[in-house]
């Protein structure tokens, strides 16, 4: 028999039936595995974190922590980066470590990068030794190793804001958190400085059940509550009352704020009873008749702003617009499936793509230029300031060497007084003006109106700011 041969018809339909069947498996793969993957994703998302050790109110280590929320961790770690803004930031400088201060690295002294710092601040501490911000990773080392300790007998208030309190106030309270932090304010801060291991941490801003936001510093807590019941609002609980996005602020309010010291017991303070602008903490200091000290050149009973970030950044555009400092400084970012909160605290114009772009669809040199045009004019606005003031210190001191009378110079005092507050309040706060622009600008024209009025207060006796 001869053999059959398939027409080319079915030569062509068994091509086409082999061809489907290894396009359809490809496909069936391809399906499977998206859809394995998308299960996977969608597990991920489920499951933030994994619980491979068990939290308590007492886990102080962000090590610890860093088990359940490696991705948290690793950006945490990374607070040690030095990075230098256009203005602001810092540069790693080396220095040789001792027995007294172990540290190899610190940031550049501002004192000696401007010294008319020194003279705004002559017979203060701030006057011996003040230098550029760096991250949160040695908030607590630069505290206890500062030369400021040197000059003064710093109070355990201090550590309020540079260390992770929460465990220690804790446990000097016997569980509540007011006593302990009762206890440590007026305790000599060397003494007590092994009391506390770490720089903030993760147990300061969360709840280790639910890793809810949360207040844990008392002054804030206080604070808030005094300047809510200002505004109307009796026995505010920051939180209890505060929404989420509120909390966001909140947790990083709690230190970038201005604050002093009040009474013997040195019971740190938030001054917001008649409100957060910095004519309304200087009303305040004013009717309680507060100084941080007397100036060594002019004796004027001076006042030395802290790092009022939170303030400030309540009279600008975004605190209006509901912006919160974590979604500028700690934006959202995706690691898998999985979406974080950036914990590599830093200048957004480090990271500008997710800090600022997320709202402002505007190329990111344009944005970042946009951000420099704003500090630069802040910048200019503070030398004129500090000029003004500078020479004002001069005038005051000159008429004092003359024989001026303690009474003759009460009103030239009180104008220092006021002008060097005002541009204190813009030189201490961490954004150069970025945080409120135009108030930023007013604060700096403030400083220097009072200046002049001062100047001419020593030749035509003119009254006190405050009359």
């Amino acid at each position: 028999m001869s053999a059959v041969t398939a027409s080319p018809e079915r030569m062509i339909n068994r091509k086409r039936f082999f061809l489907f069947v290894a396009v359809t498996v490809v496909v069936t793969i391809f399906a499977t595995a998206m859809l394995v993957n998308i299960f996977e994703r969608k597990q991920e998302a489920k499951n933030p974190f994994f619980r491979v050790v068990e939290l308590t109110d007492e886990t102080e280590d962000p090590a610890i922590w860093g088990k359940n929320f490696p991705f948290q961790y690793d950006d945490y770690r990374r607070t040690v980066d030095q990075v230098r803004t256009r203005f602001g930031g810092s540069e790693a400088v080396p220095r040789t470590p001792t027995n007294a201060d172990p540290r190899s690295l610190v940031s550049q002294s501002r004192i000696e990068e401007d010294t008319r710092l020194k003279t705004m601040w002559a017979g203060y501490a701030f006057a011996k030794d003040f230098r550029e911000e760096r991250g949160h990773a040695f908030m607590l080392a630069d505290q206890v190793f500062t030369e400021r300790q040197q000059v003064v007998k710093q109070p355990g208030a201090c550590i309020h804001c540079h260390g992770s309190v929460y465990v220690p106030y804790m446990k000097a309270g016997g569980g509540d958190l007011i006593k302990g932090f009762e206890h440590y304010n007026p305790l000599p801060y060397l003494e007590i400085k092994d009391d506390f291991k770490h720089p903030v941490g993760c147990i300061d801003c969360h709840d280790p059940k639910t890793m809810a936001l949360r207040v844990t510093r008392p002054g804030f807590i206080e604070g808030i509550r005094a300047l809510k019941a200002g505004q109307g609002k009796a026995d505010y609980d920051v939180n209890r009352d505060a929404t989420r996005q509120e909390m966001r602020t909140f947790v990083c309010g709690q230190c970038h704020v201005e604050y002093y010291f009040k009474g013997t017991e040195k019971r740190l303070t938030y001054p917001w009873s008649k409100g957060l602008k910095v004519d309304d903490i200087l009303a305040y200091y004013d009717e309680v008749g507060f100084k941080d000290w007397a100036h060594a050149e002019t004796g004027a009973p001076v006042l030395k702003a802290q790092h009022p970030e939170f303030e400030l950044w309540n009279q600008g555009i975004h605190a209006r617009s509901g912006v919160s400092c974590a979604d500028c400084h700690m934006p959202y970012k995706r690691e898998g499936a999985t979406k974080i909160s950036d914990h590599h605290v830093r200048s957004p114009v480090l990271n500008i793509n997710r800090a600022c772009q997320t709202c402002h669809r505007w190329p990111e040199e344009e944005l970042k230029a946009r951000v420099e045009t704003i500090q630069e004019r802040t910048f200019q606005l503070r030398n004129t300031a500090m000029d003004a003031l500078v020479e004002f210190i001069g005038d005051i001191k000159a008429a004092k060497a003359e024989g001026r009378s303690d009474n003759e110079l009460a009103a030239p005092r009180d104008f220092q007084r006021k002008a060097q507050f005002y541009l204190d309040f813009i030189e201490a706060e961490n954004s150069v003006g970025f945080h409120a622009p135009q108030e930023a600008a007013r604060v700096l024209g403030q400083s220097i109106e009072f200046t002049r009025r001062g100047q001419r207060s020593l030749t035509k006796g003119l009254p006190k700011a405050s009359e």
